[in-house]
C-alpha cells in the first residue's frame, strides 16, 4: 500500500459503513482524516444500527498510522459545511482528497415502502436522498475544489451505486444516484484543466451495520452471504489506490466499481478475496 504521510483527506459520513472504512484505509496509508458525521459520544444519528461516533472512527485511524480528526458536521447545514471546510484550510492550508460519502437515503430502511413504486412513496424520502445525498456532495465538493486549486491537483470521489446503467428501485434512488454519477462527469470536466480528478466508485454489497441489521440481525451472516458480500474496507482501497495512481485523471469523470478497479489495481478484500463487481438481478425492472 502506498503511504500518505502528507495527504490530508476528507471524509464524510464516517461514523459508520462505508465512510469509516474509507477512513480507516486512509489512515493506514498515513494520512491525516477528517473525519465527519452527525453520530458523536452520548448522541447518534442511527441508535437502531449502532452507537458508534466520528470520535471512534478517527481513533481507529490515529491507531492505524494516520491522524484521525473528528469534526461534527451535519452536511445538510450549510454553516457547518462551510465551517468543516475553513476549519481543514487554516490547520492544514490544503486539502488532497475529499470522499462525499454521506447520504441519507437509508434513513427507514426497513419500511416496506423503500422499493414501491414511485406513486406510493412518501416525499420525504426524496428528500432524504437529494438533499442529504446529492446536495451534500455538491456542497461539499464546490468548498473542497476551492482548497485545491491553489494546488493544481486533488482527488473528489462520490460514492454510489451503479451497475452498466440499469434502473432500480425506488425511483427516487435510481435518480439520486444518477445524479451524483453525473455530478462527477461535470465536475471532472470542470476541474481537468486544474489536474483535479472527480469520480464516482460503486462498492457492491456492503456488510454495513444496516446490511447487518436485514440478513444477519441474530449474528454472523450464512456462508453464502458472506460469500457474496464484501467489507466496507474493500472500497477503501479502491480508494487509497485511485488516490496514489500517477494517471489519475484518465479515469476521471467516470463511474467505477471497486470490483473493477480491484482487479486493475490488484488489491484484495481483508479476507484476501477479489470480489467482482456487484451485479443486480435478472428479474429485477431494468432497461
Amino acid at each position: 500500500m502506498q503511504k500518505f504521510y502528507e495527504k490530508v483527506a476528507v471524509v464524510t459520513g464516517a461514523s459508520r459503513g462505508a465512510g469509516r472504512g474509507i477512513a480507516l484505509v486512509l489512515g493506514e496509508a498515513g494520512a491525516t482524516v477528517y473525519v465527519t458525521g452527525r453520530s458523536v459520544s452520548g448522541s447518534s444519528s442511527r441508535p437502531d444500527l449502532s452507537s458508534t461516533t466520528i470520535e471512534e472512527t478517527a481513533a481507529l485511524v490515529t491507531a492505524r498510522g494516520g491522524a484521525g480528526i473528528p469534526v461534527r458536521c451535519d452536511h445538510t447545514v450549510d454553516s457547518e459545511v462551510e465551517s468543516l471546510f475553513a476549519r481543514v484550510e487554516a490547520e492544514q492550508g490544503r486539502l488532497d482528497i475529499l470522499v462525499n460519502n454521506v447520504w441519507g437515503g437509508y434513513e427507514k430502511y426497513l419500511d416496506d415502502s423503500f422499493v414501491s413504486p414511485f406513486w406510493e412513496q412518501p416525499l420525504w424520502r426524496w428528500d432524504a436522498m437529494f438533499v442529504a445525498g446529492v446536495r451534500a456532495h455538491y456542497s461539499a465538493s464546490r468548498l473542497a475544489a476551492r482548497l485545491m486549486l491553489p494546488n493544481k491537483s486533488g482527488l473528489i470521489i462520490n460514492t454510489t451505486f451503479y451497475d452498466r446503467g440499469k434502473y432500480f428501485q425506488p425511483l427516487s434512488y435510481f435518480l439520486a444516484k444518477n445524479s451524483i454519477n453525473q455530478m462527477a462527469y461535470g465536475m471532472g470536466l470542470e476541474l481537468r484543466e486544474h489536474n483535479i480528478a472527480a469520480i464516482a466508485l460503486s462498492p457492491g454489497w456492503m456488510r454495513t451495520e444496516a446490511v447487518m441489521a436485514v440478513i444477519a440481525p441474530d449474528g454472523e451472516p450464512t456462508p453464502e452471504e458472506f460469500e457474496q458480500t464484501e467489507s466496507v474496507e474493500y472500497i477503501g482501497r479502491a480508494v487509497v489506490a485511485l488516490a496514489g495512481d500517477p494517471n489519475i485523471m484518465v479515469k476521471s469523470g467516470q463511474t467505477w466499481t471497486v470490483g473493477d478497479l480491484a482487479r486493475e489495481y490488484e488489491f484484495t478484500d481483508i479476507d484476501g478475496r477479489q470480489i467482482p463487481p456487484f451485479r443486480l438481478p435478472d428479474d429485477i425492472l431494468m432497461d
